[in-house]
């Protein structure tokens, strides 16, 4: 019981941490510390500093998934120097959003990025709104001219090397953003989701960047349904989870989308809703708000997501 308390705990400080920055550049701590899950002898998750980090050792070089918040491409660089010799030849962005794509800006100018195709335009334009922003901040890529952007990109399916090398690249449609890519390390039978699963909370439905409420729950239960996968690597979230985790989140989305356009149709507000929505109980050990900001943060999420769902729904 007190280890389901201490996981529920992280989870709600994790995913009200990320409502409240809203994909915003925050205050970085002055000493940047990046902590390392080692899943197999070549592939690692760097946690801290934004988005879970992927590093993929392989015999030509080194493959990072996301790279986190401004300023932590280098604390990244330099954690990987532990771990290999070896240069980092790619970048594989999940998704266009600042917590994860950052850092890319501080990786030699040589390193391959890869992203899916709606991707690269997100992350190209010149003044982008991510998640719950309300204001538009200049992009890093233009600040950095042009360095850290996609130089390839898939539009439905990708892979790169082969044996124990093989990573395959899936878009499965609109979720979190309309470029969300599912990253798959063939031999290790592991999956990068990004935040299409954050934590287990309700995600943030980016409009702004292609994502979708009402397409949401379809698109991640594809990517549960993957016969060659059994870990998964969250956008957020302390630990990996499994198939089965990622598809009870589809249901989960599933049955807040039903809410809101049950709501709207029973002639409701989105206040309502606001008001109303409760985590079901079946999902046990997904995050519920304790504090006064945590139930403040809980609302604004629900409010923007609801909106978004509410504007798809006829």
């Amino acid at each position: 019981m007190k280890r389901c308390v201490v996981l529920g705990t992280l989870l709600i400080a994790g995913a009200v941490s990320m409502t409240l920055a809203a994909f915003q550049q925050p205050a970085q701590p002055a000493e940047k510390i990046i902590e390392v899950d080692k899943l197999k002898d070549n592939l690692y998750v760097l946690k801290g500093g934004g988005g879970n980090t992927a590093v993929f050792i392989t015999t030509k070089g080194v493959i990072v998934v996301d790279t986190k918040n401004p300023g932590w491409g280098q604390p990244i660089l330099d954690k990987i120097k532990t771990l290999t010799d070896k240069p980092v030849t790619t970048i594989i962005n999940t998704h266009t959003h600042g917590d994860h794509v950052s850092g890319n800006v501080e990786f030699p100018a040589s390193v391959d990025v890869m992203v899916q195709e709606n991707t690269k335009k997100y992350m190209e334009q010149t003044n982008p709104v991510y998640g719950l922003q309300t204001t538009q901040p200049e992009s890093i890529f233009k600040k950095n001219n042009g360095r850290g952007l996609p130089k390839r990109t898939f539009k439905d399916t990708w892979t790169m090397g082969s044996g124990g090398d093989q990573i395959d690249l899936r878009y499965f449609g609109p979720a979190h953003t309309g470029g969300d890519a599912f990253v798959i390390f063939v031999a290790h039978r592991v999956m990068h989701v990004g935040d299409t699963m954050p934590t287990r909370d309700l995600p943030i439905m980016d409009k702004n960047n292609g994502g979708s409420g009402v397409s949401y729950s379809g698109t991640i239960a594809k990517a549960a349904a993957m016969k060659n996968v059994d870990t998964i690597i969250n956008g957020h979230n302390p630990t990996t989870t499994t198939p089965a985790d990622l598809k009870l989140y589809s249901e989960f989305i599933a049955d807040f989308v039903k809410f809101v356009q049950d709501a709207k149709k029973a002639g409701k507000t989105i206040d309502d809703v606001v008001n109303t929505w409760k985590t079901p109980a079946k999902y046990t050990g997904y995050a519920e708000p304790t504090t006064d900001e945590q139930r403040k943060a809980r609302a604004d999420r629900i409010r923007s997501d609801a909106q978004v769902i509410w504007d798809e729904t006829k």
